[in-house]
């Protein structure tokens, strides 16, 4: 029995069978259980910051588990507190950070604060972007703007609105005095690589002062280095009350966080909020060794070669190109990015068909020149595939 069979006996039919099995990797290259190698540009979705097997990774990890695994949360531990005190620095804003074990996580401890301060202030009501995605669990879950995983969950605990996402007149119109806080992806990931206006997030920023309301502001895709800024909102010169975190700080290790800037980070009061796993010191170690090897000039580099390299490809299925850094969404004339992520792993290089018409590319960020040229070159080809 193959494996692809052994994991449709075994497993929930939520995913679906995977189309190919992955047994190792090593920088940028995977390969498959029948041996053949692909250039990874879709990095665990944007996961996988330093590539697979990275020595720092490895040697971090490795000493971190063979010293200390685990201790709950009812002990501290050095590398957790030097994890927090590394991303406070990196956020250059005062504020405490409550460690998760993923993204949902890391975005239920910011609604748990929002609701809290609502609570606190009269305040009823949530205000997220359709299409926008924070998670699947039933708090993120309420967050998140896609009728197709939403609706047949319903109803949820929490009052949410949701406006089109970069339209800042409709957000301005939404938040009013009883809205507690309002939830923005700096770029929209799941929803195809959708950047907003210019400005769009200041003036959620300003939006969100005016009428008392928390910004909270979900990387858990867009940061630790995505967008070649530690932080997205960075970029834009805006800093949210709630900041969460997850995907690429652990570098493969399953960590999140979620980050509360001034009274935002005092609002949880001792029993509020907890996590066995959260925080545990291999998961930290592995934080501490991406953020210690992430290397930012190289990812604006490289960066900016992968989108003109892209941007140069005069081919009819290939409508644009759009997304900040080495997160960018590759948009089709036609809904075809099944066939485009196919083409691809044929011609040797996995991406994510993320939308009918949109493919994820974020390769790890190690990634090389070489590479990124690799990849550009052939691309053509793959879109011809996929338009037959």
């Amino acid at each position: 029995m193959s494996l692809y069979d052994r994991f449709e006996q075994a497993f929930m039919p939520n995913y679906g069978v995977p189309p190919i099995a992955l047994a190792r990797g090593e920088g940028t290259r995977v390969w498959d259980v029948d041996g053949r190698a692909y250039l990874d540009f879709i990095g665990g979705i944007a996961v996988t910051s330093l590539g697979h097997a990275h020595p720092a990774l490895v040697e971090a990890v490795s000493t971190q588990v063979a010293t200390l695994a685990h201790t709950s949360n009812l002990f501290l531990h050095e590398p957790e507190v030097l994890l927090a005190e590394k991303l406070l620095e990196l956020l250059k804003v005062p504020g405490r950070v409550f460690f998760a074990n993923s993204g949902t996580e890391a975005n239920e401890a910011a609604l748990k604060l929002a609701i809290k301060y609502g609570k606190r202030h009269g305040r009823t009501y949530f205000v997220a972007a359709e299409n926008g995605f924070h998670g699947r669990t039933i708090g993120a879950l309420a967050l998140t703007g896609k009728k197709a995983i939403r609706d047949q969950f319903g109803p949820f605990p929490v009052d949410v609105r949701f406006v089109p996402y970069g339209d800042a007149d409709a957000l301005k119109e939404a938040v009013t005095g009883e809205c507690a806080a309002v939830f923005l992806e700096p770029t929209q990931g799941e929803a195809g690589v959708v950047p907003p206006p210019d400005g769009y997030l200041a003036a959620a920023r300003e939006i969100c002062d005016a009428s008392g309301a928390l910004l909270v502001a979900d990387e858990i895709q867009s940061a630790i280095g995505r967008t070649g800024h530690w932080f997205a909102h960075q970029a834009d010169g805006v800093t949210p009350d709630i900041l969460t975190l997850a995907k690429g700080l652990g570098g493969g290790l399953p960590i999140g966080a979620c980050v509360g800037f001034g009274d935002a980070g005092t609002l949880f009061d001792k029993g509020d909020h907890g996590s066995t796993f959260g925080g545990n010191p291999v998961s930290c170690a592995a934080a501490l060794a991406v953020l210690a090897n992430v290397d930012l000039g190289h990812v604006r580099t490289v960066a900016a070669r992968l989108r003109e390299g892209l941007e140069a490809i005069g081919h009819p299925l290939l409508k644009g190109v759009r997304g900040r850094g080495l997160w960018l969404g590759a948009v089709l004339a036609e809904p075809r990015s099944a066939q485009v992520q196919k083409a691809a792993a044929d011609a040797g290089f996995l991406v994510n068909a993320l939308q009918p018409d949109a493919v994820r590319i974020a390769p790890p960020l190690v990634v090389t020149a070489q590479e990124i040229d690799a990849f550009v070159g052939a691309f053509p080809q793959i879109l011809t595939e996929a338009a037959k």
